[in-house]
């Protein structure tokens, strides 16, 4: 069977980092998704909410960097959680148990340039089943260009395609 989800959203607040009763830690948070369809008489997307769960080192990295309205890709698998409310009544819920989380969106530095987080942050900084990483290194660092740096010329392209 395959349970695979990707989304990429706006947080709705700031993640919550709690920890098990044996020190597990986990973070919640919520991402606002726009469907990607607008609606015929308003021309306005309408808005998905989506609960998102991350366990231990993903769970860190969540509540380290990420903050409300910053824009969020979340790897994981979409899980079913049944309870019960406050009157006694069974209440099904959908959340996303995430597996790894990106950056969506650039973030200023301290020196004022921007760098962007996209693919590369959670890939070092301890998301998954990975561990360690270094919280300060530059994309220059990862070998990723910076600036306009991004896209050049290739001095022997003939502009045939290779297949």
């Amino acid at each position: 069977m395959l349970n695979r989800i990707i989304i990429m959203g706006r947080l709705a607040r700031d993640p919550e980092l709690r920890h098990t009763q044996t020190g597990t830690p986990v973070a919640s948070f919520r991402l606002a998704v726009d469907r990607d369809f607008r609606d015929k008489n308003t021309g306005e997307r309408a808005t998905d909410w989506i609960d998102v769960v991350a366990w231990r080192g993903t769970a860190e990295f969540a509540s380290k960097f990420l903050a409300k309205g910053r824009l969020a890709v979340v790897e994981g698998r979409l899980q079913m959680r049944d309870w019960t409310d406050k009157d006694g009544n069974r209440r099904t819920s959908a959340e996303v148990v995430a597996d790894n989380i990106y950056f969506g969106d650039s973030r200023r530095d301290d020196n004022g340039g921007s760098y962007s987080g996209n693919g590369y942050g959670n890939n070092n900084y301890g998301g998954g089943n990975r561990s360690g990483g270094d919280y300060n290194r530059a994309p220059a660092d990862y070998g990723i260009p910076s600036g306009d740096d991004q896209f050049s010329e290739l001095a022997d392209d003939d502009g045939e395609l290779p297949f």
